[in-house]
């Protein structure tokens, strides 16, 4: 370094195999080898000439291309020898190249790039040498480079070779891609310099994968569903179709998803409109059977009598009241008579126990309907503690009262029964309050969703009105209908869910031409990118006009990654439009009108 005269620590050029571990022991101070060749250090230099070349191989290819039968080694050899020899006679001796250059042409210069960077202290590593090394071959000129010749240092002369592109492949081989067209483009192995001509195969991927079942299921479905051509016909037998092939009509989850294929057959056939009560009609169509709801005796607490009391009026007892022993099996028109005989007495608290106890519940709640509000809300209670607890009634009365049901915060459990009927009930008899009633029917389809019936909570969140959502947003209740969108994405968004969805959509325009669910757009381009990879290049163009279209009624700006994706899977599928063959050959380069649109209204936000 400068600043340093000590010659003890002037060291010769490694070779190009040292590395910073073995210089160590390679190389000595040059006081220290009394005059010793200093190329008797190559001997580890020589050693590592693989490791030589994989390090110009990986960095320096054109170093690492030689001519077949030259040495490569020969070539860095009387660089390295020819660097050495000059640095020694520099060193050794303590006169420059500059100065011996200077007498021999009568004029001095100055010292070499290289020798500039050995004195100025900067790093000389065996790539930084080699590197400029191999510059100054590759662009010698004596002009610059007048300090000393392979010649001079008395190596041998070695032609530098002219930089080779190395072959990718050594054989010829098959070249496969896949087409915009729905095509695998095969390109057979031959040699076009030895006059073989080129041979090029086009197959279509719908014939090749006609067998999946991936292919059969996109073939099935009648999309894209806005054309005009479509009839709901064709979209209510496929529905059918489904839930004759994919529900399991034995599992629970099998009959929740048959039931929203079921709805989405109703909305088709009353072209997107529903009341409650055909909903209604529809859960209790598929419920597999009526449960038969036991019914109980009213508990003798509600009732107002302790067990000595309830004991002492059980039949075949004395009646203080009227003096007589009441038989043991009543009939129902005794049972009325004695509610009258008690009435004639003014006994009214006791005619309502009697009426109670009797099941006259009739009797009993229009009794106590003319009385005080208390003693009415005591029958009621008393009458809602004779049904069972998963009784559709209980639901309904709950609801009546002003209350959220039970039913909504229990359902989905196997003790608790099929939870159809409690939604039915809640759908047809909708209380004054309609808020009530919507909080009712989301807090029925939350705790089914939190229970894995997905299919059926969404049926819930479907009556309740509420809105699609996006995937990953967990405060979304859901975002394509039947799936479960806190799941893996390959799952959630499959195929058949997509389909749904579709069919869902479409209802929607059948009421109103116009409307559109822009979250589903994403997923629209997801399937038309599916029915490109297999084959079907016209199907998955239409759905790209369906979604530029929605796009272009909206502002492209607002969703700028879905119009710059949906743009670029047009301008691949574009000549797949039919309408090019009806053309004539000057204008089958032309666009269509969306697609110059969307691609303008991209820009235009790229400029923005």
């Amino acid at each position: 370094r400068q600043g340093y005269e000590d010659p003890h620590w002037q060291y010769p050029a490694a070779s190009y195999g040292d590395d910073y571990t073995y210089q160590s022991h390679q190389w000595q101070p040059v006081a220290w080898q009394h005059g010793r060749d200093l190329r008797q250090g190559e001997a580890y230099g020589k050693s590592t000439n693989y490791r030589d070349q994989h390090y110009y191989r990986g960095y320096h290819p054109n170093l690492a291309t030689t001519p077949l039968g030259h040495d490569r080694t020969q070539t860095y050899d009387s660089y390295e020898e020819s660097y050495i020899s000059a640095a020694r006679r520099e060193w050794a001796g303590g006169e420059t190249l500059g100065s011996e250059s200077g007498e021999a042409g009568g004029q001095s210069q100055e010292p070499s790039l290289l020798l500039q960077y050995r004195e100025s202290g900067l790093s000389s590593s065996s790539a930084e040498l080699s590197q400029y090394i191999r510059d100054s071959a590759d662009n010698y000129d004596p002009m610059f480079s007048g300090t000393w010749s392979p010649a001079q240092a008395g190596g041998p002369l070695v032609s530098t070779p002219a930089p080779v592109v190395p072959l990718k492949f050594s054989l010829p081989h098959m070249a496969v891609c896949f087409g915009a067209r729905g095509q695998l483009v095969l390109v057979c192995p031959h040699r076009p310099a030895e006059e073989q001509l080129a041979h090029v195969e086009l197959h279509s991927l719908e014939v090749i994968l006609q067998d999946t079942k991936e292919l059969e299921e996109l073939q099935a479905f009648p999309g894209p569903l806005a054309r005009e051509d479509l009839h709901k016909v064709d979209v209510m037998t496929f529905c059918q179709q489904k839930i004759a092939t994919s529900c399991d009509l034995s599992t629970q989850r099998g009959r929740d998803s048959s039931l929203l294929w079921k709805l989405l057959v109703l909305l088709c056939r009353q072209n997107g409109s529903m009341v409650g009560s055909d909903t209604a009609e529809l859960l209790m169509q598929d419920c597999r059977h009526r449960e038969k709801y036991k019914r109980q005796s009213p508990a003798a607490n509600l009732i107002g009598l302790t067990d000595d009391e309830w004991m002492s009026r059980q039949p075949g007892t004395l009646d203080l009241i009227t003096g007589e022993v009441p038989p043991v099996v009543e009939t129902q028109a005794q049972i009325v008579e004695k509610f009258t005989k008690l009435l004639y007495y003014g006994r009214k608290k006791d005619a309502l126990i009697w009426a109670m106890r009797n099941q006259l519940w009739g009797h009993a709640l229009f009794l106590s309907s003319k009385m005080d509000p208390r003693t009415y809300s005591w029958v009621l209670t008393g009458f809602t503690s004779t049904l069972a607890t998963n009784d559709p009634l209980q639901t309904l009365f709950q609801l009546m009262s002003g209350r959220i049901p039970q039913a909504a915060l229990c359902c989905g459990d196997a003790t608790w029964g099929d939870w159809r009927p409690h939604l039915a009930v809640m759908l047809s008899n909708k209380v004054g309050d309609m808020e009530l009633n919507h909080r009712a029917i989301v807090t029925m389809g939350d705790t089914l969703a939190g229970k894995g019936a997905v299919e059926a909570a969404h049926f819930c969140y479907l009556m309740a009105d509420i809105p699609f959502g996006f995937f990953g947003v967990k405060g979304d209740r859901m975002a394509l209908l039947g799936s479960s969108h806190r799941q893996a994405f390959a799952q959630f968004a499959r195929t058949e869910v997509i389909q749904r969805m579709e069919i869902f959509e479409y209802c929607q325009q059948l009421r109103q031409p116009k409307s559109f669910l822009l979250p589903f757009q994403v997923y629209k381009l997801l399937y038309a990118s599916r029915l490109a990879d297999y084959g079907l290049p016209v199907q998955a163009l239409q759905y790209c006009e369906q979604i530029a279209t929605v796009l272009l009624g909206q502002d492209p700006a607002s969703h700028p990654v879905l119009a710059q994706q949906v743009m670029k899977l047009a301008e691949r599928l574009k000549l797949s439009d039919p309408l090019l063959l009806e053309m004539p050959e000057q204008d089958q380069t032309l666009e269509p009108d969306w697609l110059v649109q969307l691609r303008a209204c991209c820009q235009e936000w790229e400029v923005r």
